[in-house]
């Protein structure tokens, strides 16, 4: 991350062309290529009723959530378009394989529907808080990291304990062991970021 710098006059550049400047990095281009799988995850499991692909897909989808950041920043490719373009892929790709879960009927619905009411509600106040009122972006904690990356993990294992694999029962036990503190984590987090909104709507 670069140091910031008093503004002189003409230095600072319109809001679009901060955003937009910098679309075409490694790290966009690998948060679309993770999008673009949403509709192969969908295909396996709904067009070849094959779970066990699909849950090891989407598995790797999780496991690699970390890589475009880790990517921008090892290579100095941090900009305002993947700051606001990987958090909104990540989460439009967890809430339609959400959805597309529970349709498939692989994991508890109450579950399914828990965690896609806290993803739902609080991702939705932000994005308002944030176009409409002027909230400052804020960074994801550690806490909530952790919250999305257990989470991640356990619907793959809901879906593998459903498949054909031999040892499904070992992924619906592993997934019922890790989902409850995965989901305890992101309403905990989501209650923890309330202080952060007020102190960035009052200093707007």
């Amino acid at each position: 991350m670069t140091e910031s710098r008093p503004d002189t006059p003409g230095d600072a550049p319109p809001a679009s062309a901060s955003v937009w400047s910098d679309v075409a990095t490694w790290p966009n281009l690998i948060t679309l290529l993770r999008l673009c799988c949403l509709p192969l995850f969908l295909w396996l499991l709904f067009g070849r009723d094959d779970r066990q692909a699909a849950a090891w897909l989407l598995g790797a989808l999780g496991a690699t959530d970390w890589v475009d950041g880790w990517v921008a920043r090892r290579f100095d490719q941090v900009s305002e378009f993947g700051k606001m373009f990987d958090p909104t892929a990540d989460r439009l790709l967890f809430v339609v394989a959400l959805v597309a879960i529970m349709i498939d009927g692989s994991a508890p619905w109450w579950f399914c529907l828990a965690v896609l009411v806290r993803e739902v509600l609080f991702g939705g106040v932000v994005a308002v808080l944030t176009l409409f009122f002027g909230m400052e972006r804020f960074d994801v904690t550690y806490l909530g990291k952790w919250a999305t990356f257990i989470l991640m993990f356990t619907f793959p294992g809901f879906v593998m304990g459903e498949s054909d694999i031999a040892i499904d029962e070992f992924f619906t036990v592993a997934a019922w062991i890790i989902g409850p503190i995965g989901l305890a984590l992101s309403y905990y987090t989501a209650l923890a970021y309330v202080p952060t909104i007020r102190r960035s709507l009052t200093n707007r």
